[in-house]
């Protein structure tokens, strides 16, 4: 029988994801689960019979927001737009989570499989073949993680009191540059009088992969 404790899944899960966020996937453990729960390791097998289990259980966990089922009668860019935009926002939330998707198989997500599945769907109604669907899904899978990746502004591990010294540090690097030979990169040096506003760099990067899709879709005979 279980143990008796009121300890879910979800719970384990979410403090998996608060380890991985904060100190990367090599700190999650159970050993080191357990401790912070206040359970004993054999609790947690309960739920994962293992580490791997446990990182494919965060996966299906942090996806299950992904999904083509907001406003069925959407078009599909719309549909895809959205489904885009609620992986950037786990991704967001969750800093690990590219590495998971990295590190386990992802064919073995259920949140995964479903999410791919509908992404091929809209794609097929945008007139794209399922092969062709595929890429298309993949190409925007791997783009929105290095959108997140590659985040402008101060690194998270900068501390809150000296994000000016990091600003200030970026503005000089760049205005020592040779203005002669590089005008442009001396010029972005004042782009770092402030942080960038993530949410339209977001919103900016989100258009530009869609952008594409609906370009190569342009003149496709569309799914009835």
């Amino acid at each position: 029988m279980p143990p008796k404790t009121s300890l879910s899944r979800t719970a384990v899960a979410d403090r998996a994801l608060l380890i991985g966020d904060s100190e990367g996937l090599d700190a999650i453990t159970i050993r080191r689960l357990a401790t912070e729960l206040g359970v004993t390791p054999m609790a947690l097998y309960w739920h994962f019979k293992n580490k791997d289990e446990l990182l494919l259980g965060l996966v299906d966990h942090v996806l299950s927001e992904v999904r083509a089922d907001r406003e069925t009668a959407d078009p599909w860019p719309v549909q895809l737009r959205a489904m885009i935009e609620a992986l950037v926002r786990a991704m967001r939330a969750h800093p690990c989570l590219p590495d998971l998707l990295h590190a386990v198989d992802k064919k073995d997500v259920e949140s995964f499989t479903r999410a791919t599945n509908d992404s091929l769907a809209l794609l097929e109604q945008a007139g794209f073949s399922l092969e062709e669907g595929y890429w298309v899904a993949s190409y925007l899978l791997h783009s929105a993680i290095g959108l997140v990746q590659a985040q402008p502004g101060c690194p998270m591990f900068v501390p809150p009191d000296q994000v000016g010294d990091w600003l200030r540090t970026q503005r000089i690097q760049l205005q020592s540059l040779s203005a002669e030979r590089y005008p442009q990169m001396v010029r972005l040096a004042d782009t770092y009088q402030s942080l960038p506003d993530l949410d339209r760099y977001y919103d900016f990067g989100i258009a530009l992969l869609m952008g594409a899709v609906e370009k190569m879709a342009a003149g496709r005979p569309v799914a009835s």
